[in-house]
């Protein structure tokens, strides 16, 4: 499995402030989605130090957070782990903002269990009767006679938007399907991951490059997450990582995002143990 350079519970950072007292020609603020944060601020710090006159922010607060910034235009962009939804573009363009998708990363999304765990393969079938709590106990999974901990994130995350699009309400034509009330619920891919590798009994979901030795990679109907899979769609559960923005981005929020599409900045993707687009 890819390494993975750090956790990342918390991220709020201001950098590239210049010479005390200098007003700043420019300004980014950047939130959203805390599974594309380990390299977006990375690439924040970066860029900062090679462009001392901008002011640039960068906080993980999830992918819907981060749209609706960009909807009331106190974002200029918008980190996305799923694609912006038709409601959100009809109440962008309500307030005068024009939507623009960027994509600049890949991932997966992994299911993960504490290392102890003899489960090795889970089916989409399998997953959803787990997570909308039709299956309890990991005997009926091929693991030991023991209730499932199932953990899973709040609304606002854009990896629980695909999750449960992918997995929950999966073969659900109304959409009706729910995640177990008995759910714990946590507020960061970080928090995830934690969570995850703290319960033997846990079974949990993140992205790719946060998956590290605390915890176990779960294949999906027999296909492991891997930088491969990722990029021939034979993993069930790729996706690709977005920046929006209020139109073509411009002026340096195109600067940032460029630097992000750069070699260097796609190096960064790779190096925090998500997989580049470039």
């Amino acid at each position: 499995m890819l390494k993975k350079m750090g956790k990342i519970l918390v991220a709020t950072m201001i950098l590239g402030l210049g010479i005390a007292g200098a007003a700043c020609a420019a300004e980014i603020v950047v939130n959203g989605s805390t599974t594309v944060l380990p390299f977006a601020q990375i690439a924040v710090e970066r860029f900062a130090a090679a462009h001392p006159d901008v002011k640039i922010s960068i906080s993980g607060g999830g992918t819907g957070n981060g749209i609706k910034g960009l909807i009331d235009k106190t974002t200029h962009i918008a980190n996305a782990s799923r694609e912006i939804k038709s409601s959100e573009i009809e109440q962008a363009k309500a307030n005068g903002v024009t939507p623009f998708e960027t994509a600049v990363a890949l991932d997966c999304i992994v299911p993960l269990v504490h290392p102890s765990n003899p489960v090795k393969n889970l089916t989409f079938a399998q997953l959803k009767k787990i997570y909308t709590g039709e299956i309890s106990n990991w005997k009926d999974v091929g693991g030991e006679n023991a209730p499932i901990a199932v953990v899973g994130r709040d609304s606002s995350s854009g990896t629980y938007g695909t999750w449960q699009e992918l997995v929950v309400e999966k073969g659900d034509k109304e959409k009706k399907s729910r995640v177990t009330p008995k759910a714990q619920v946590t507020a960061s891919s970080g928090a995830m991951l934690t969570t995850v590798a703290n319960n033997k009994y846990a079974i949990g979901y993140d992205g790719i490059g946060y998956v590290d030795k605390t915890v176990k990679a779960v294949s999906v109907e027999g296909v492991e997450a891997s930088i491969a899979t990722a990029k021939n769609n034979t993993y069930p559960m790729s996706r690709k990582l977005y920046m929006y923005t209020n139109g073509k981005p411009a002026g340096e929020v195109k600067a940032f995002i460029d630097y992000v599409l750069s070699a260097d900045g796609q190096k960064i993707v790779t190096d925090t143990g998500f997989i580049n687009i470039k």
